[in-house]
């Protein structure tokens, strides 16, 4: 039975469970928001609160302390130069724990880990995911008015072309025209020509035949 007894064991070994800790305490002192289960949320604030409770105290010995559990110079000054003074004058609830939900898996409950009075630099930086979400919206719409302005350049060069060919199709037409008439006109002279020499033709011809008849009658009228 485990009557008065109220470490969370977290599922874990002592020392697995300081190191889990440990990095929560890390990770909340240096973006002041963290994301984890509600039971590990739970179990970290009551040890971050008290480091800045102590922390208020700007002691060498209250720095080492600190430092002992952070393990980290630059978290240590971060912790008593910038979150220890804006709490200077609350005594305690230095955090806020935001359920979530449940987890997509293992159905566990989740929550968000802050400092009270640093949600503004959550909110500046939710702005900026935010922008640069809407920055690929305006480069897609961007691009599809430069395809628009292109295909419109591509079809004005199109018009612009068969106006220049058309003249050019209208022009040969018209001086096949001027020379099929020409053409025609030689033509028609040459068979003018040709005509007066077939009739001379014709007329020297038919006397010869008329008289070759007559001949013919005599021979048969001897015979």
């Amino acid at each position: 039975m485990r009557h008065r007894n109220r470490t969370k064991k977290l599922g874990r070994t002592r020392s697995h469970r300081r190191a889990t800790l440990r990095n929560l305490s890390m990770a909340l002192v240096q973006h002041k928001q963290i994301k984890t289960t509600l039971v590990k949320a739970k179990v970290a604030r009551s040890l971050i609160e008290k480091m800045i409770t102590a922390a208020k105290q700007d002691t060498v010995a209250a720095r080492r302390h600190a430092f002992k559990w952070l393990q980290n110079h630059q978290l240590v000054k971060k912790l008593f130069e910038e979150i220890a003074p804006t709490f200077a004058d609350r005594n305690g609830g230095y955090t806020r724990v935001i359920k979530l939900g449940r987890r997509q898996g293992d159905g566990a409950e989740l929550a968000i880990l802050q400092l009270v009075g640093f949600e503004p630099v959550v909110v500046e930086k939710t702005g900026e995911k935010k922008k640069k979400k809407a920055a690929p919206e305006k480069k897609a719409a961007a691009a599809e008015e430069a395809t628009e302005e292109k295909v419109e350049e591509k079809a004005e060069e199109v018009k612009e072309k068969a106006a220049q060919k058309k003249p050019k199709k209208e022009a040969k037409p018209k001086e096949e025209k001027e020379k099929k008439p020409a053409a025609k006109e030689e033509k028609h002279k040459e068979k003018a020509k040709a005509a007066p020499k077939k009739a001379e033709h014709h007329e020297k011809a038919e006397p010869k035949k008329k008289s070759e008849k007559p001949k013919s009658a005599e021979h048969k009228k001897e015979k």
